[in-house]
């Protein structure tokens, strides 16, 4: 994660900034996922299922530009082609 920052430019205390930030992030989101995960097995599969489902949405965008069509009032891929 820090190299493409620092090839880009960004400077080393920004570079360490973000990373130690994405970190503890990474953690707490862990923390929290392992809770509600241990509710029930439902609730894991709903939880993978929205990841799933969110994940396919963005590769499908970014992969294939007539996926842009899809929503028309909402064109943010840099890439689309008509």
């Amino acid at each position: 994660m820090a190299v493409p920052m620092k090839n880009g430019g960004m400077k080393k205390g920004k570079v360490i900034y973000y990373v130690i930030l994405s970190g503890i992030t990474t953690g707490v989101g862990a923390f929290f996922g392992a809770i509600i995960g241990s509710i029930s097995t439902q609730i894991i599969s709903i939880c993978l299922s929205f990841a799933a489902g969110a994940m396919l949405y963005i590769v499908s965008r970014r992969t294939h530009p007539r996926s842009q069509h899809t929503i028309p009032w909402k064109n943010d891929s840099p890439s689309a082609t008509y």
